[in-house]
């Protein structure tokens, strides 16, 4: 299939890299094998180095850290137990299910149709994969909404504009998930790695405080940073090496694009009408200074306030009651009925998903137990320390080194906890700021995020690719999104050094060196 008739597709040592990873990656065994023989393995190593004494100390004990052995029969016993709830209680399976069935209630009336309709008649062609893009990096604000609505509709999009829908996939996971320390609008991953930063700081100085925006201008710069790149990216390299990706999936059940009929405008504009006024509703009731809907320090960005904490149900009922006041306005749905089915319809495309989560949250639950991610982290953190680089050498070894340690510990908040406290400290004895360390590490934490099949959302997306080409794998999705982590990982660490040289503030209260100048 050629989408794209105005740009030659890569060549040379490029596309023949692109193209090996691509074949490699693709015999490999299904991802949910890949996660139980992972899973098999960390047991395996779990085992051999349990009776080994390490030097490095857990910095959230502040003990030796201690390789847990998961083939001892408590161990092994307690995986029996437990293995139900470790799979039901694996957040990314609530997030998605939950919110997709929601969202296939508005799919299956035609409400989103409808908008994109509506919405590609007002985007300019050429604008498509920045705005793909920009969206991407604003969905960060609600937490994982990205994954589960931006990735999919950007396929959606693509492939009603003429396009490859694969290359608009790319786009939108590089914006969510790869630019996930870039947006312009405040979130609660914020405070989250702020309250570890400062955490961290207090090990030298206990007075230490560290302000929850203080990278906030810095990952607003990088928005525009990661949008132009991005972009770039998309349209020069991947969606060219596409062109003759020909697709064989269940297109014929992607709805027509045509000009949205005037009772579909009608429907349209009703139930849109009801998603502003839930939103009102929502709004109404979280301003209050003593809303339930804040936190108890007042915050409704903090990740333990009511709301952010109800993204999901909210993204539920944002879509299913605008979706069902459509298809009963509109005559999709006849009865109640209907609208069980349409939800019945998107949880039958998830069965796929469900199966790997399965295996993904036991893999995850033995390499968490085993204490090897940890181990990795720690050593890692301190092997840069022993080699005693200039400043901006140590800044851009953090930065690799985060990204190296994020293919095996996917948390942001977890791969902080450990890598924080050995970090910051390390630095502000160097004389750099606890608010430049923290930089570095987001960029390092986002850039790879993208590459690694044990990143819990990654079989999602292989799933949505599969939707369009069905022999896509995990080498498919990895060759197509190398691009992106490679130039974010080099680019961003260029651009936070330029940044860095030119003094531009970081953030709120924020500095570059330790102690700061003027304190």
């Amino acid at each position: 299939m050629n989408n794209n008739n105005d740009v030659q597709a890569p060549s040379g040592a490029i596309a023949r890299f692109l193209n090996t990873i691509e074949r490699v990656g693709n015999k490999l065994p299904d991802p949910a094998i890949i996660f139980l023989v992972a899973m098999l393995l960390i047991w395996f190593l779990s085992w051999l180095f349990s009776g080994t004494t390490f030097d490095a100390i857990d910095p959230r004990t502040g003990e030796a850290i201690v390789v847990n052995n998961l083939l001892a029969g408590d161990s092994l016993a307690t995986f029996l137990s437990s293995m139900v709830k470790t799979f039901t209680g694996f957040a990314p399976l609530g997030v998605v299910l939950v919110a997709m069935l929601g969202v296939g209630v508005a799919e299956h009336s035609g409400f989103i149709n409808t908008g994109l309709k509506l919405m590609l008649k007002v985007t300019p062609k050429q604008l498509l994969t920045p705005s793909i893009i920009l969206v991407a990096i604003v969905s960060h604000t609600a937490t994982d909404a990205g994954y589960v609505l931006v990735i999919p509709l950007a396929g959606v999009i693509f492939y009603a504009m003429g396009r490859h829908p694969l290359a608009g996939i790319a786009a939108a996971f590089a914006g969510v998930s790869g630019g996930f320390s870039a947006n312009f609008i405040p979130s609660g991953i914020d405070p989250l790695l702020q309250s570890f930063t400062q955490s961290a700081a207090q090990i030298i100085n206990p007075d230490m405080a560290i302000n929850p925006l203080n990278n906030w201008f810095f990952t607003s710069a990088s928005s525009l940073f990661i949008i132009l790149l991005g972009w770039y990216i998309t349209d020069k390299i991947i969606e060219p090496r596409l062109q003759n990706t020909p697709l064989d999936g269940d297109t014929e059940d992607l709805p027509a694009f045509d000009e949205a009929r005037s009772d579909e405008k009608r429907a349209f504009y009703i139930a849109s009408t009801v998603m502003i006024a839930g939103l009102a509703l929502l709004w109404f009731v979280s301003a209050p200074a003593d809303s339930a809907m804040r936190s108890s320090d007042g915050s409704l960005t903090n990740f333990r306030s009511p709301l952010m904490q109800s993204i999901v149900p909210l993204i539920f009922l944002l879509f299913w009651i605008p979706g069902a006041v459509y298809g009963f306005a509109v005559g999709t749905f006849k009865s109640s009925k209907d609208m069980i089915d349409a939800m019945s319809k998107a949880m039958s495309g998830m069965a796929y998903y469900i199966v790997m989560a399965f295996f993904c949250a036991l893999f995850i639950a033995a390499f968490s137990k085993s204490n090897l991610g940890a181990l990795l982290a720690i050593e890692g953190a301190q092997l840069l320390k022993a080699m005693a680089l200039p400043s901006s050498v140590t800044v851009v070894g953090i930065i690799f080194l985060t990204a190296f340690v994020n293919l095996f510990v996917g948390s942001s908040s977890a791969k902080w906890a450990l890598l924080g406290p050995i970090f910051v400290p390390m630095l502000m004895q160097l004389g750099i700021s606890p608010d430049l360390t923290q930089a570095a590490y987001r960029v390092g934490d986002s850039s790879s995020n993208i590459i690694t099949p044990l990143m819990p959302y990654f079989p999602l997306v292989v799933v949505y690719c599969q939707k369009y080409v069905k022999g896509t794998g995990i080498g498919t999705l990895i060759a197509m999104m190398l691009p992106y982590s490679i130039a974010f990982l080099i680019g961003w660490s260029i651009f936070l050094l330029a940044y860095w040289g030119l003094g531009i503030p970081l953030g709120l209260q924020s500095s570059y060196a330790y102690p700061a100048i003027g304190s």
